[in-house]
């Protein structure tokens, strides 16, 4: 009797459990470093990481100027706010962020901005406010509602450009004490808060409108919140209890209750992502406010969804697929990086990611790298060898970058490796210098395909240590997008004397030549993806001009699915075929960007009857 392998080309898993979109639900609160200061009602809610967060002024017995930096186990005290100051309505991230409005000894419009040493005086708001909710960065921040006097709550919006505010429309309903998620001034929500009755009400703000959607589980205010508007945490808050340390996960459509806090609290700070965040200090029946501090992690490895997977549930006993709707995938503007790069690399997934290398003009190539935590980028440290037109691969805490174009010229073929923290040259060396590379894997288990110019079909593979010539692809090329991992792999378009649509899949073993894209494209930073099943290919160069153009992989064709708000080529990729970034590049004639662009795409997993 034929079985679905043979059948269908892919078999059927056992699994207890029910794919999931992300590793957020299995996730759990441990105890961090405590604060140096005990309080409350901090002045910045930042889109940092776990492991590089701040606690700036504050409320204890008075509103404080005190400012401490987190670096992933200990609080470190840094320059004090110009004055004490409490409640205020900012963001950005430990190198870079706002305080605006808050309170003093009463409400105020002042606004600081902070550059990763000291804070400076900068152009106040419009309507005093303390309390209200905060989401964006350091240039692109929304400061929304908010307490004015007792019994008042204002609907007043305001958004932040990096030097001014504006006023933009205004809350539903006026609130104070929410907590915020997103990623920049078009992109965000507000959920919870006090109006002045604990409220569950959540509003979504697109740029110009704010929607009513989804109700959190529990109505509360005072909430610490981690994360974008998409794939988001907040925890803690006040409640009839009177404090809670209830935890809710939004996916983008749905809240769900977590693992709660070990500490029970309200007007907690916050910050990170829904898998690795921070919470600290806070109040409860302290009422100078406490100095704990809690990391949220989520597991590493989980059931992941993805496209096509068929799994029978044990536990359930049911036969289930996953589908995507393809047609239902959006971008979304995400955090800009803090400079305009072109031919970088990057490595990692849509909410915790690497760029490095690449170039800031046509004369400039340039060693900075930059972290990304899913709504704004910070600085992290250089790599080795300044390049462009580079190739890299893996995650944010394991990465690769290889290859590249060598100022004032020729090719690179220096591998570097990054460990979350530093770049270290790798005696390993590439066995052909080349740039314009499609990478696609892991840290560990990499694939250099084509390159140069001259287009070559030449692949390399690398096992951690060397790097070894394997089987060619078929057709010569450079500048091609590349996904998946060194065992199942794709690569797509490039260039030689013409442009390319060409569709090559890869077993571990052979390269084959299977259906072509729609629009041919060149672009090495174009692809994203999980294997020769799943891929993406978003925008890149159609000879000359840029394209917005974005096209989905399902192992056997390529469908146009919605296009990016900004047409690019030469910019860098990662993620996979239902949640993408695609940050930096170029667009026609030669303006070098830093806006980002994040693709999602709601999955669904289906029951199938059988029998």
């Amino acid at each position: 009797m034929a079985d679905l392998k043979s059948i269908l080309g892919f078999k059927v898993r056992n699994q207890s459990t029910d794919s999931v979109a992300s590793a957020a639900p299995g996730g759990s609160w441990s105890s961090g470093g405590s604060l140096n200061t005990n309080r409350f009602s901090f002045n910045v809610y930042l889109s940092g990481t776990q492991t590089a967060s701040m606690a700036s002024g504050g409320y204890n017995t008075a509103s404080i100027a005190n400012n401490e930096q987190y670096n992933g186990s200990a609080w470190t005290e840094v320059n004090d706010f110009p004055t004490a100051k409490s409640n205020a309505m900012g963001s950005g991230t430990n190198s870079a962020a706002y305080a605006g409005f808050g309170m003093t000894t009463t409400n105020v419009t002042t606004t600081e901005t902070w550059d990763g040493t000291n804070w400076t005086s900068a152009n106040s708001g419009n309507t005093a406010r303390r309390h209200g909710s905060a989401f964006g960065t350091t240039t692109t921040g929304i400061a929304a509602s908010g307490f004015t006097s007792p019994g008042s709550r204002s609907p007043a919006v305001e958004s932040w450009d990096g030097t001014n505010w504006t006023e933009v429309a205004e809350m539903n309903s006026p609130r104070d004490q929410g907590g915020g998620l997103g990623s920049s001034y078009t992109l965000g929500l507000v959920a919870g808060g006090s109006e002045p009755s604990n409220s569950d009400k959540v509003e979504s703000w697109n740029g110009s409108a704010w929607t009513e959607i989804t109700e959190i589980n529990t109505a509360r205010t005072g909430l610490g919140s981690a994360g974008p508007s998409t794939d988001g945490l907040i925890f803690g808050g006040g409640t009839s209890d009177p404090y809670s340390a209830l935890t809710e996960f939004w996916n983008g459509s749905s809240w769900t209750e977590l693992s709660d806090l070990g500490t029970a609290r309200s007007r907690l700070g916050g910050g990170g992502t829904s898998a690795a965040a921070l919470g600290f200090g806070g109040y409860n029946t302290t009422s100078a406010g406490v100095t704990t501090t809690e990391e949220w992690t989520a597991p590493s490895t989980f059931s992941q969804l993805n496209l096509g997977e068929v799994y029978f549930n044990t536990t359930s006993g049911a036969l289930k697929v996953i589908e995507q709707p393809i047609s239902d995938g959006t971008f979304s503007s995400g955090g800009a990086l803090p400079t305009v790069k072109s031919a970088h690399g990057y490595a990692g997934t849509q909410t915790a990611g690497v760029a490095f290398a690449g170039a800031t003009s046509t004369t400039n190539k340039v060693a900075t790298s930059y972290e990304y935590n899913g709504s704004a980028w910070s600085d992290a440290n250089s790599v080795n060898t300044t390049r462009d037109l580079c190739a890299g691969a893996g995650i944010q805490t394991a990465a690769i970058l290889f290859g590249g174009t060598l100022p004032p010229g020729g090719h690179s073929t220096a591998t570097e490796l990054y460990n979350g923290t530093n770049w270290t040259t790798s005696p390993g060396t590439l066995n052909t210098a080349r740039s314009r590379i499609g990478p696609l894997g892991t840290q560990t288990a990499t694939l250099s395909v084509a390159g140069t110019p001259p287009a070559t079909s030449s692949v390399e593979s690398w096992n951690g240590s060397s790097w070894t010539e394997i089987t060619e692809i078929n057709t010569a090329r450079m500048n091609g997008g590349a996904a998946g991992i060194q065992t199942s792999g794709l690569f797509f378009g490039g260039e030689s004397s013409t442009l390319h649509n060409n569709t090559e899949s890869w077993n571990g073993t052979s390269w084959t030549e299977l259906a072509e894209l729609n629009t041919a494209r060149q672009s090495s930073g174009m692809g994203a993806g999980s294997s020769n099943t799943s891929a993406i290919a978003i925008g890149g160069e159609v000879g000359p001009p840029f394209t917005a153009n974005t096209e989905i992989w399902n192992g056997s064709s390529w469908t146009e699915v919605a296009n990016l708000a900004q047409a690019r080529g030469y910019h860098a990729c990662g993620g996979t075929s239902v949640s993408a970034i695609a940050t930096g590049g170029r667009n026609p004639p030669s303006t070098f960007l830093a806006n980002t662009e994040e693709w999602t795409v709601d999955l669904a997993v289906k029951t199938v009857t059988v029998g």
